[in-house]
């Protein structure tokens, strides 16, 4: 009788949206989902523009993978691992931004608001980040295709080691510490 209860509780409960263990799937793009809310993370196998998309999970690129953000809303991180490039201009990631084997021409973060860290790992892609809110640290570690740090606002730290060549920019606010490769920017 007490099983009888319980499926009887579960069927109910799922029926009218009770049970909070629903998992979506993960949008794939491209294609381009254009100006419209993705409940969900947003894998990045090719290249894909999200242009005013609001994004309510992770945006993940993957090997091979190349991302233009533009005017949009992350409520999660943006991580990528060995893509082509990411580009994220006039954006707002509640979470991190991590970029690691990022080898293409030009990556970069731009006119951006982030509620993490952004992490600059063994990059071989010159990288740009400039005249960003950055809540957390900036960290730009083992880059190999140079880095360009200018005109941001970080609450946190700002640390570069093992770049070559070393960064370059200035004019940056840290409230925490400037440090190693970074200490005059």
């Amino acid at each position: 009788m007490q099983t009888q209860k319980t499926l009887l509780i579960t069927v109910l409960a799922a029926s009218f949206g009770g049970l909070t263990g629903v998992a979506f799937a993960d949008v794939q793009c491209p294609p381009n989902p254009g100006a419209t809310s993705i409940d969900d993370n947003v894998l990045v196998t090719g290249r894909c523009t999200l242009n005013g998309t609001k994004v309510k999970g992770n945006v993940l690129v993957k090997s091979g993978g190349a991302l233009t953000v533009r005017d949009a809303s992350i409520d999660g991180n943006i991580q990528a691992d060995g893509g082509l490039f990411v580009r994220v201009i006039r954006t707002d990631v509640s979470g991190d931004i991590q970029l690691e084997g990022v080898s293409g021409n030009l990556s970069g973060v731009q006119r951006s608001s982030i509620g993490g860290n952004i992490q600059l790992d063994n990059n071989s892609a010159k990288l740009l980040v400039d005249y960003n809110t950055i809540d957390g640290d900036l960290q730009a570690f083992s880059n190999t295709g140079g880095v360009v740090i200018r005109y941001n606002t970080i609450d946190g730290n700002l640390q570069c080691k093992s770049n070559q060549p070393a960064p370059v920019g200035g004019n940056n606010q840290v409230a925490g510490n400037k440090e190693d490769q970074c200490a005059n920017l």
